[in-house]
């Protein structure tokens, strides 16, 4: 009996040396390059679309308006098309990060989910990835807040 299981722990070490020989190595360098390269073309992109804004008269709080709607709408858009979800899969975090990130988490779950209806599936699951991210922004923001107005003064 104690030879079966020195037997049988034997052989899960080996099948387990045997799976990490196998497994891709992540390149960490390649993926931060590419996430730096379109988290930045994104980013400069959006710096367009306000300069193209500001020419058009529009004060300083306007631009940054149209520019984060326009930003959000281009990120859903693409994400109804595919087209972010194959950016997200080379640029990783690059793609994550922006404004455009974050309409592509509200749009992925609401498509996901659109079988089961208007209701209990793109209202019920929209939030569902993005929700935790604003509960936590929010929750952080209101405990910094706080302690700047009473640590502060």
């Amino acid at each position: 009996m104690q030879n079966k299981k020195l037997q049988s722990i034997n052989k899960q070490q080996e099948y387990n040396e045997y799976v990490q020989q196998k497994i891709p190595k992540p390149t960490y360098l390649k993926n931060c390059l590419w996430a730096f390269v379109v988290g930045g073309l994104i980013c400069v992109f959006g710096q367009f679309i306000g300069s193209i804004f500001k020419n058009m008269g529009l004060d300083q709080d306007e631009v940054a308006t149209a520019t984060a709607i326009v930003l959000v709408f281009l990120g859903a858009f693409l994400t109804g098309l595919g087209v972010y979800d194959q950016l997200g899969k080379r640029a990783g975090a690059g793609s994550i990060v922006p404004i455009t990130g974050f309409a592509n988490s509200i749009v992925s779950p609401a498509m996901e989910f659109k079988r089961e209806g208007y209701i209990f599936g793109v209202a019920a699951k929209m939030f569902v990835l993005a929700g935790p991210v604003l509960v936590y922004g929010f929750g952080s923001s209101v405990i910094v807040g706080l302690l700047y107005y009473f640590l502060g003064k």
